[in-house]
């Protein structure tokens, strides 16, 4: 059970490794969550801030992970144009460009207002 258990990991790093590797939007969204995390130590931001930024980028690079999957898994079982196939693949896209704007949504609530306070007193 152990060394199964142990796989499953190997398995899903493997995973991580293939998305970074050949998605070029979850090297962005990977870019994003660095510049999110960089901004979040910069401004001490509080455990419900951390908590809300932790969640929206997981779930983007997590919905990331699914959408590449579908394509995959589509490709393989319908290699030619279908209609539906089309479907599964935009609509997986949709679910990524979905939890992107809630990160920036949540990514704007919480530093905008610490870089307006930050750069409105700068200078004093």
């Amino acid at each position: 059970m152990p060394r199964r258990r142990l796989l499953s990991f190997k398995y899903a790093f493997q995973g991580i490794a293939y998305l970074l590797r050949t998605q070029p939007n979850a090297r962005i969204h990977s870019a994003a969550l660095l510049l999110a995390v960089s901004a979040g130590v910069f401004f001490s931001i509080s455990p419900g801030e951390w908590l809300a930024v932790v969640l929206a980028s997981a779930l983007v690079l997590a919905l990331e992970a699914v959408n590449t999957a579908v394509e995959a898994l589509t490709d393989l079982v319908s290699p030619g144009h279908h209609q539906l196939a089309g479907a599964a693949k935009d609509v997986a896209a949709a679910a990524v460009l979905i939890a992107a704007m809630g990160a920036a949504v949540v990514g704007a609530i919480v530093f905008l207002p610490k870089l307006y306070f930050y750069w409105t007193n700068m200078g004093h």
